[in-house]
Formats: structure tokens, sequence, C-alpha cells
């Protein structure tokens, strides 16, 4: 089955055409879902807000104007919540930790094909997963605004714009703030990491 383009399947929500609804999950669910577990940095918090971006997104589509692409409302939907459950967690004074294998699956969700066919050496597959553990928790040492912002460019490749607009703040500021963000991760994962 094609998938089809954003603004019929925004027209087919709109309809409350359930046939939509699962289309728009199997589409985003993975990148929404990576988006909010790199912000959040638990599993399964991430899965809970990730179900609620998708009924949120269902029963608000109505306010969906089009001045900006859907995936950049799904995106600013998912930051929000992802936002609102990092201060709920904090006020319950809530902090877990993620196994790396949890995050090294999550990638592999998005490329099967990659699942089974590492060429790598089990002595460098050792070395990159503990790189990405570094990685990971440098990203959740930043503040919530630098990770955002890391989240949204780096792992999801969202443009300049797109994040501006997800994000409601200008370019500039998504450029200085991923800049600082870089730098910060940075020396973090130099601090931390032992090549």
């Amino acid at each position: 089955m094609s998938r089809r383009p954003d603004r019929q399947l925004v027209r087919g929500l709109q309809q409350r055409d359930e046939d939509a609804f699962e289309e728009m999950v199997e589409t985003y669910q993975h990148r929404v879902f990576n988006t909010i577990y790199h912000i959040v940095g638990d599993r399964e918090e991430a899965k809970e807000v990730t179900q609620e971006v998708f009924i949120a997104v269902f029963k608000h589509i109505d306010s969906f104007r089009g001045d900006s692409k859907f995936s950049t409302w799904l995106f600013s939907i998912a930051t929000n919540r992802a936002k609102n459950r990092i201060k709920y967690l904090s006020r319950r004074d809530h902090k877990q930790h993620q196994n790396i294998q949890a995050t090294t699956e999550s990638k592999f969700d998005d490329n099967p094909d990659s699942v089974g066919h590492s060429s790598a050496k089990p002595d460098e597959e050792a070395m990159g997963r503990e790189l990405e553990e570094v990685i990971q928790a440098g990203i959740e040492s930043l503040k919530e605004k630098y990770r955002t912002i890391v989240v949204l460019r780096d792992v999801e490749n969202l443009s300049y714009k797109d994040i501006s607009e997800a994000l409601d703040v200008p370019e500039g500021t998504v450029k200085s703030r991923l800049y600082r963000a870089r730098s910060k991760l940075k020396s973090y994962v130099q601090e931390h990491y032992e090549s």
C-alpha cells in the first residue's frame, strides 16, 4: 500500500477516517517515539507519551491550519508533550536510566535491513555501543531546551525552519542553541569516552 501525501492524510484525519489514523501512526510512530525517547530518556515514558501524541493529533486535527508541514506540527506536539513529561517527572523526583540495548534496538527499528548484517568486528561493535551510551548520557545531561534542539536536528534531521516552527522560536535561536548544545555534548563525550 502506498502512502498518501500528508494533505490527503490530514483530510482523512479531519473526517475521522480510522484508516488515515492507522496510516499516520504507521508512518510516523518510529520517528515520534525516537524523538520523545531522546528527550525524555526513558523508554516506558516515551512509549506512553508517543501514544498520547497520536491521540492528541486525532483529537485536535481540526486546529491544524496548514501554515506549516503536517510533520512539523506533529513534532511540535511531540516535543511539547515530551517537555511536559520531563517537568512532571522532575516534580515527582523521577530519574531512570535506560539500558543501552534499548537505544540500539530503537535504531534498528528504523532500518530493519541492518539487523543481523553488521560487518563490524566484536571489539568495534563494543566500542560503538560504548560511544552510543556516552552520547545518549550526554544528550540526557543537556538542559531540556538544548536537548530538544539536538534531537530534532541531529537525530530527526529536521531543517532549521521546521525546528523553528515546531518550537516557535526564531531560526537564529535554533542555530545558537544547537551550537551551544553540540559544544556541550562534544565536551561531555571527550570527558567520558576513552577511545
